[in-house]
């Protein structure tokens, strides 16, 4: 089973380099992040003719959520926002479904701005919120992917000196996270441990895939049950130096599910 997340920057404006990278790869599971659709403009349409079936929740030029799944597969319990009675149900941020046995949870995680900023308060609280669905589902086959907005080491970005007061690097933000993640494995970390490995390049930086300028903030954690039947992941750069790219490249993983 292959999976992969991919933070579009837009589904409509990335739809061509979304269906043609889909019949290349022929992921089982693509969840994507920055969808920034509303709901009634969601390409449905182009995503059936190729195979597949949608889930999706956005809003106009602004976040949004969607997995796109094959459809021979059986899904059941599509879930937007976190649903556990709090303000603020971030039901454009955050999507979880089952399939059989296995749970995954879809995250854009709020990228907070600046520390003395109010939406650091909200990502440090958004992270407390996840820590409850891992804490009820770490022990089962789960995964939580996404665009996590959090740089969990040094290696993870370039020049990290430079960037100690970032709400995605500092030590702050990095030990809520580790709180959240609780046991779960960084599936990418599994089979590669070198430095400059990235799945965002900022569009502000010339040449910056060519140049290897990037940080890693998507992931995939896994439960300990469900890494062990990892069998590869890597994030696909390739996608990042097409026509109109997003400015995150997909990460995928294949699973022997």
């Amino acid at each position: 089973m292959i999976i992969a997340t991919f933070n579009v920057n837009s589904v409509r404006t990335r739809l061509r380099i979304l269906t043609e990278w889909l019949n290349e790869i022929k992921p089982d599971f693509l969840f994507m992040q920055e969808t920034k659709t509303q709901n009634q403009f969601f390409p449905e349409l182009a995503f059936n003719e190729i195979g597949y079936k949608c889930f999706y929740n956005g809003e106009k030029s602004y976040n949004g959520v969607a997995v796109i799944v094959k459809n021979n597969l059986e899904i059941e319990n599509v879930n937007f926002g976190f649903n556990d009675g709090i303000e603020n149900n971030f039901d454009t941020r955050v999507l979880t479904l089952r399939h059989k046995n296995l749970t995954i949870l879809n995250t854009y995680v709020p990228q907070g701005k600046l520390i003395e900023h109010p939406d650091f308060e909200v990502k440090k609280k958004f992270f407390g919120r996840v820590k409850n669905i891992v804490e009820r589902e770490k022990d089962n086959l789960f995964l939580w992917l996404g665009d996590l907005n959090i740089v969990t080491e040094d290696i993870d970005v370039t020049h990290p000196e430079n960037k100690r007061d970032n709400v995605c690097v500092c030590y702050e933000i990095r030990e809520i996270f580790f709180d959240a993640k609780q046991n779960l494995i960084d599936v990418l970390r599994k089979f590669n441990k070198n430095p400059g490995v990235y799945t965002f390049f900022d569009y502000r930086v010339k040449d910056a895939v060519k140049r290897n300028i990037g940080w890693r903030i998507d992931l995939m954690l896994a439960s300990e049950k469900f890494a062990d039947l990892a069998l590869s992941c890597y994030p696909d750069v390739r996608v990042r130096e097409l026509e109109k790219p997003s400015d995150h490249v997909p990460l995928i993983a294949e699973f022997n599910l």
